[in-house]
């Protein structure tokens, strides 16, 4: 998870009731989200495979390798999400070395968690 104090206070964040799609399996990469209220689902081939509150991210890696969207996002509650786009996560990165550590821990436990069902 990351701390939320580097996004609690936008101005904007993106908004989506619940049960509304964030992005398809497939879609054209965007930005990465960053959950500040509320709870997202992420699924693969229709199989549900975490449940992110506050603090929680994804859609990462597609700010990493410009690829089509790897999981399906789904709001599962009313939720308030802080969006990263390219430009903002290269700047983060490179001016907070601790966020670029976050981030890379959050994708080896996702990689691990999913090692452990195959």
């Amino acid at each position: 998870m990351l701390k939320l104090e580097m996004f609690r206070n936008e101005e904007r964040h993106d908004e989506f009731k619940d049960g509304r799609t964030i992005f398809k399996e497939g879609d054209q990469g965007g930005p990465m989200y960053v959950v500040i209220e509320g709870s997202v689902a992420l699924s693969v081939k229709g199989r549900e495979l975490e449940k992110l509150g506050p603090g929680g991210v994804f859609g990462e890696m597609a700010l990493l390798d410009s690829e089509r969207r790897s999981a399906t996002a789904v709001a599962v509650s009313d939720c308030k999400l802080a969006s990263v786009d390219q430009k903002r996560f290269t700047y983060m990165v490179q001016q907070t070395p601790h966020f670029a550590l976050q981030i890379m821990r959050i994708m080896a436990e996702r990689l691990r968690r999913m090692d452990q069902r195959l």
